[in-house]
């Protein structure tokens, strides 16, 4: 059977579906929160230059290294001898937490997708009591939350099942639907615009010991947060095997980017200027508050009902996601074998299954968290599971501009090249950095990482197998 083919825009609508989801719905009150007004600003210029300059060095490797597919995190056994145990266990390492970061992530924005729905059911964000089990108070909305996720979650599963590019499809026409809503948002939203709700552009923020935080301390402080809503900019990459043409996966990686950031910095900005900073703090879904301060509350079901169009999309390409990245790790010898089991639709299935098997027990946490506690947790964790390969991604970029593989004589090539891997290596650093600043967030997710060397003895024998069929078949 043929394999399936993306095209151009297909793989574009996946890297903006993917990007564009959950967080341009939250971020609004996160980032409020967590900065003044030019902190907020300062962070989205700063995240949208380093996440530039990590696209280019996607698009470079797509192009450079075609054999190398599944995402970023493919790059990390390049860095040392082929066949070597480093080799092996960093490309393992690096899958398994690129893969954590995929079903976290997938559970932030199947959450929201319940937050939006509440504008239209209420009875979501009841607080009456059910039952109680144990010291744990089981309320309506929670429950009915957490049985709306799964549902969603599980439906998914089946609609992906019936092959990858009819997938694609649905995701590209709901891609498209939010792109045109979110523009006349954009275009709504600039006539109600005050410059009064935003306030003082550096008004100070204080941490839990009520200590001042300077505009720096903002700026790192919201560099995660404004870093999540671009995760997902490496879709096309993961994809890159799927894809008609290698050029067109740089192509769609910097056009989705472009698209994306446009959005964005529109609407954050926009959003501020709308709703007072302590409504936009307390706010579960600040786009929703936002447009019913200026068309009254027939202009939220709209923007709520736009919103459960975007989430579907964007669930469905996270989903994807999800299933791909140990599926190609795999085919790279660096995941177990069993994630190579397909269906007749060249769907991986066994891949697809317990990637959402591992999304559900995440899903529980919206039994005892209220959505924006939820949102918080998970984007934190997912998004400092991604900046390993991230920088795996840009230092391997610097290590063909240093040897010269692949460039032969292109030097001018080769030297702006390596100028965009240095930027992309300093800020991976950088977010890094602010990232594990918290202790907790830092053993946790270390914690996360680790948890997969149970499972290397598995993978190593794979690498191991693989290895010897290739040279027999040599």
């Amino acid at each position: 059977m043929q394999q399936q083919k993306l095209g151009l825009w297909l793989l574009t609508a996946l890297v903006v579906g993917n990007m564009v989801g959950s967080g341009i719905f939250m971020l609004p009150r996160s980032l409020a929160e967590a900065a003044s007004p030019l902190g907020v600003i300062l962070a989205w210029l700063l995240t949208g230059a380093g996440v530039l300059m990590t696209a280019l060095v996607f698009g470079n490797l797509a192009i450079r290294k075609p054999e190398l597919n599944g995402g970023p995190q493919i790059y990390a056994k390049e860095l040392f001898p082929k066949g070597s145990n480093a080799a092996i266990l960093s490309g393992f390492m690096s899958s398994w937490g690129y893969w954590i970061g995929n079903f976290a992530g997938n559970v932030a924005i199947i959450t929201t997708f319940t937050s939006y729905l509440s504008t239209f059911f209420p009875v979501l964000t009841s607080k009456q009591t059910l039952f109680a089990i144990g010291s744990l108070d089981i309320k309506l909305g929670n429950l009915l939350t957490f049985l709306i996720c799964t549902a969603l979650l599980w439906g998914m599963h089946f609609i992906i099942l019936r092959g990858i590019e009819d997938a694609g499809k649905l995701n590209f026409a709901a891609t498209a639907a939010k792109v045109l809503g979110f523009f006349l948002f954009i275009v709504i939203a600039l006539f109600a615009f005050e410059k009064s709700s935003i306030g003082p552009l550096a008004a100070p923020r204080y941490d839990d010991a009520g200590h001042s935080i300077g505009l720096l301390g903002q700026v790192n402080n919201a560099a995660v947060s404004t870093l999540w809503a671009f995760i997902g900019v490496e879709s096309a990459i993961v994809f890159a095997s799927r894809a008609r043409k290698q050029a067109d996966v740089k192509r769609a990686t910097i056009l989705g980017l472009l698209i994306a950031l446009a959005i964005y910095i529109g609407i954050s900005v926009l959003v501020m200027g709308i709703l007072p900073q302590k409504e936009l703090i307390q706010s579960e879904k600040p786009l929703v508050d936002a447009i019913i301060m200026i068309l009254g509350p027939s202009g939220g079901y709209i923007l709520a009902g736009l919103g459960l169009i975007s989430l579907l999309g964007s669930t469905l390409g996270w989903v994807l996601l999800s299933a791909e990245v140990p599926y190609q790790a795999a085919k790279q010898g660096l995941f177990m074998r069993a994630f190579l089991k397909e269906n007749k639709k060249e769907v991986p299935s066994f891949s697809l299954l317990l990637s959402n098997a591992l999304a559900q027990i995440f899903i529980f946490s919206t039994i005892s968290h209220s959505m924006s506690a939820a949102f918080d947790f998970v984007i934190y964790i997912a998004t400092l599971a991604y900046l390993v390969p991230y920088f795996i991604a840009s230092v391997f970029q610097l290590k063909l501009t240093l040897t010269g593989e692949t460039y032969k004589r292109a030097l001018r090539a080769r030297v702006i090249d390596g100028v965009i891997a240095v930027l992309a290596t300093i800020y991976s650093i950088w977010v890094i950095v602010s990232g594990t600043a918290d202790i907790k967030t830092f053993m946790l997710g270390v914690a996360l990482l680790l948890s997969g060397i149970i499972f290397y003895p598995q993978v190593k024998k794979a690498a191991q197998q693989s290895e010897e069929k290739q040279k027999i078949s040599a």
